[in-house]
């Protein structure tokens, strides 16, 4: 359990010992002063077969935030599609900057390029801040890049996929605390309203949960309430609200030793990457606490699975089929965590590894 929170990585070089720390196969940084490009991509693990992971567009507030975020989001990537049974490695990139004042063609072709240049050891895809048409434009440069629109032959905006896998994962999660998986009557809080979000509150409420809602797009909320009836909160309160079920759906890190005091809920499930602020201290937290913490590598899989399934000729049908098997794995995951005494987060990544050093031991024998 490594947390990287705290480590200035830029200072004497620490990047390569914070590389070693987590496992990192490979970086690359990527610049275009003309263009306006200033990118990179993470790799961290490739035994089970090239990295893929989306490519995140954000304004980042340091140049030290971005290469943490990055580090932290393709490590999560190889343990996501471990445990998820995918033949694939976990990588990562993220643009820096406003992509409303930055995104154009030529950007994105350039950073296609930069992807090209790894020879298949990198698969792009859509991420936070970049669109299946931004793909498009990747895609011009480089065929390592799936989620492509679906007249291109590519499954489309992920998003219905992710929030299909949080849903299941959920509902594993309540048989697990309650005794049966219907959301039914259950209480939810949703927080962050983008297209994940909406699509899970969309299946809550088609379940009849009740559901709490925050964002810090007015016109996202608006949107919920009128299409669902949800309740708006402000995103304080959304902590502290008396419910069975939370649901962090935007940024990660939001699980520290301040909101995780502030939980009223027996469940924490969600499709943002990296909730928890630090892995170990925050996990077992939460275990202390008697709240159930879904991974999210694992319960937000649904996207990986979707664009995953293009390397072969995209099939919706087999994407949600495959992103059923979260349901119970969510179960094995919490059945484990409860058998060892441990918390749910290392229960999974023990899982994950394990999978991943039996492929390289496979590997390593004639």
């Amino acid at each position: 359990m490594i947390d990287i929170k705290e480590k200035n990585i830029l200072n004497d070089a620490r990047i390569f010992s914070t590389m070693a720390e987590l496992e990192h196969e490979q970086i690359m940084f990527c610049n275009d002063n003309e263009i306006g490009l200033k990118a990179i991509i993470a790799i961290h693990n490739t035994v089970l077969g090239p990295g893929l992971g989306g490519t995140r567009f954000y304004n980042y507030q340091s140049e030290s935030d971005a290469i943490r975020d990055v580090l932290r989001l393709s490590r999560g990537m190889t343990y996501k599609a471990s445990i998820s049974g995918l033949n694939l490695g976990g990588a990562k990139a993220i643009i820096i900057g406003d992509p409303n004042k930055l995104r154009s063609e030529v950007l994105f072709r350039k950073f296609g390029r930069f992807i090209e240049n790894l020879n298949g050891k990198y698969i792009t895809a859509e991420d936070v801040g970049t669109t299946t048409g931004d793909m498009e434009y990747i895609s011009m440069e480089t065929s390592h890049v799936v989620g492509l629109p679906e007249i291109k032959g590519g499954g489309g905006d992920p998003s219905p996929v992710t929030a299909y896998g949080v849903y299941l994962g959920m509902k594993a999660a309540a048989k697990h605390v309650y005794g049966n998986d219907s959301l039914k009557d259950k209480t939810v809080a949703v927080q962050g309203i983008g297209k994940v979000g909406y699509n899970l509150i969309e299946r809550l409420h088609k379940e009849g949960a009740k559901i709490y809602i925050t964002d810090i797009n007015d016109g996202n909320v608006k949107r919920a309430v009128a299409d669902f009836g949800a309740i708006s909160v402000s995103n304080e309160d959304i902590f502290e609200l008396n419910v069975d079920i939370f649901a962090p759906c935007a940024m990660g890190a939001i699980l520290n030793s301040s909101n995780i005091n502030k939980l009223k809920c027996s469940i924490v499930a969600g499709a943002a990457n990296n909730q928890l602020e630090n892995e170990e201290e925050h996990g077992m937290m939460l275990k202390s606490k008697n709240i159930i913490y879904i991974p999210d590598f694992l319960i937000n899989a649904g996207g990986l699975i979707n664009v995953y399934s293009e390397v072969n000729g995209y099939n919706k049908k087999i994407a949600f089929d495959q992103t059923e098997k979260i349901y119970q794995t969510t179960l094995d995951i919490l059945q484990k965590a409860q058998n060892e005494n441990t918390h749910t987060q290392r229960a999974a990544i023990a899982i994950a590894e394990n999978r991943i050093k039996q492929v390289m031991l496979l590997k390593s024998t004639i």
